[in-house]
């Protein structure tokens, strides 16, 4: 098939954060073209934001339902293939629901639901159709992610048998939500964001990231969770004990209240041989420290690595890539696995590697066990 994967947006109009950087990341590779969105709850606001994209007038829709509908209608050479939704979390499950109805591939950003009823329904329809869908939980993205995951599948250190995983930010430290910044406003409404905040927002990113890396499913959780922002409605730090389906023990914490921390998510991962050490800030480094031989730092591009980080990797060696290359590989591979759905083939395995409907349900799961937990005198919680 030679054309780009046709996209529509919704959500990601003027003043958002998320949506430019889904714009970028799908245009990363030219494999992908944006040719229609609703960017907004606002019509007129949906369409001065696709005027700014330069699209036709009469692709820029007043909700998400005319966009799918109107869409639909569209001889099948002009209508838009996938749907990419870069809302807040409680306008995620209603055009990717209508979206999958009417036959329409979903890419979401997580978390994937509301709710864990949303999400099951989602998890339903998408066995339901069989259509494709990415939910960008983007950290799974990096080369060197891919790597540690293929090094621990392959028994290279080992049995698993500690996970640490940390992800402090310092952004929300004070009540910025009080003031006009509408990234925090949402994020901090329940209305909006559901019944977590910071654990929703970026434990969900530690949870998704230990699971994938390691290969294992948490089995067991006990968290202790906290507003540490007088006036606050939602939680902004918390700290988890975990057990794993191998027995392996963890430790999960997420903070926005970290004054002075950026965006530092790490994680590290113990085994019976050798431990493995990853950062968000320095991604194009995973450190082995083994325990019969000296520490070695692996970098993406240099020596021979596993076909999963070589396939995530687009530039030599010592050329710096990050956040949008990591997410930009989520999309790379979804626009090649729909290439091939289209086409009547079978996705290659490697084109399959991006987080999926089932890993958002992990997702609402924790979320949901993590609080209940919080607020439970029993504290531990089977997952």
């Amino acid at each position: 098939m030679s054309r780009k994967m046709r996209m529509g947006m919704v959500g990601g109009g003027r003043g958002a954060f998320i949506g430019g950087v889904h714009r970028m990341a799908a245009a990363l590779d030219g494999q992908i073209e944006l040719v229609c969105g609703a960017f907004s709850s606002n019509p007129t606001k949906s369409k001065l934001s696709g005027k700014d994209l330069h699209l036709p007038p009469e692709r820029c829709y007043g909700s998400y339902e005319e966009m799918i509908k109107r869409e639909k209608e569209l001889p099948e050479g002009e209508r838009m293939d996938f749907v990419s939704i870069v809302t807040p979390n409680h306008v995620h499950f209603g055009p990717a629901k209508m979206a999958l109805e009417n036959g329409f591939h979903v890419v979401c950003d997580k978390p994937l639901a509301f709710n864990m009823k949303e999400a099951k329904t989602l998890e339903r329809l998408v066995k339901k159709t069989g259509l494709l869908f990415a939910l960008t939980h983007n950290y799974t993205g990096y080369p060197m992610v891919k790597q540690a995951k293929m090094m621990i599948k392959k028994g290279k250190i080992g049995a698993v048998r500690k996970v640490v995983v940390e992800y402090p930010q310092g952004w929300l430290s004070t009540r910025v939500e009080a003031t006009e910044q509408k990234q925090a406003a949402w994020r901090t409404d329940p209305k909006r964001s559901g019944i977590a905040g910071a654990m929703g927002d970026i434990g969900t990113h530690a949870e998704n990231l230990a699971e994938y890396m390691t290969g294992l499913h948490i089995k067991k959780l006990c968290a202790d969770i906290n507003i540490m922002v007088p006036g606050r409605q939602l939680d902004d730090d918390g700290n988890v004990l975990l057990e794993f389906d191998n027995g392996a023990k963890g430790i999960l914490f997420a903070s926005q209240i970290a004054a002075g921390e950026e965006n530092a998510l790490r994680i590290r991962v113990y085994g019976e041989k050798a431990g493995l050490e990853w950062a968000q800030m320095e991604p194009n480094s995973l450190i082995v420290k083994w325990l019969d031989k000296p520490t070695e730092i692996m970098r993406t591009g240099v020596g021979k690595l596993y076909p999963e980080a070589q396939h995530a990797t687009r530039i030599p060696a010592g050329h710096p890539e990050g956040y949008l290359e990591a997410f930009g590989n989520i999309y790379k591979n979804f626009s090649n696995a729909l290439r091939a759905t289209i086409a009547g083939k079978k996705p290659k395995a490697l084109d399959l590697d991006f987080p999926t409907v089932e890993d958002g349900v992990r997702g609402m799961r924790f979320i949901e066990k993590v609080i209940e937990s919080g607020k439970s005198k029993q504290k531990w919680i089977k997952f």
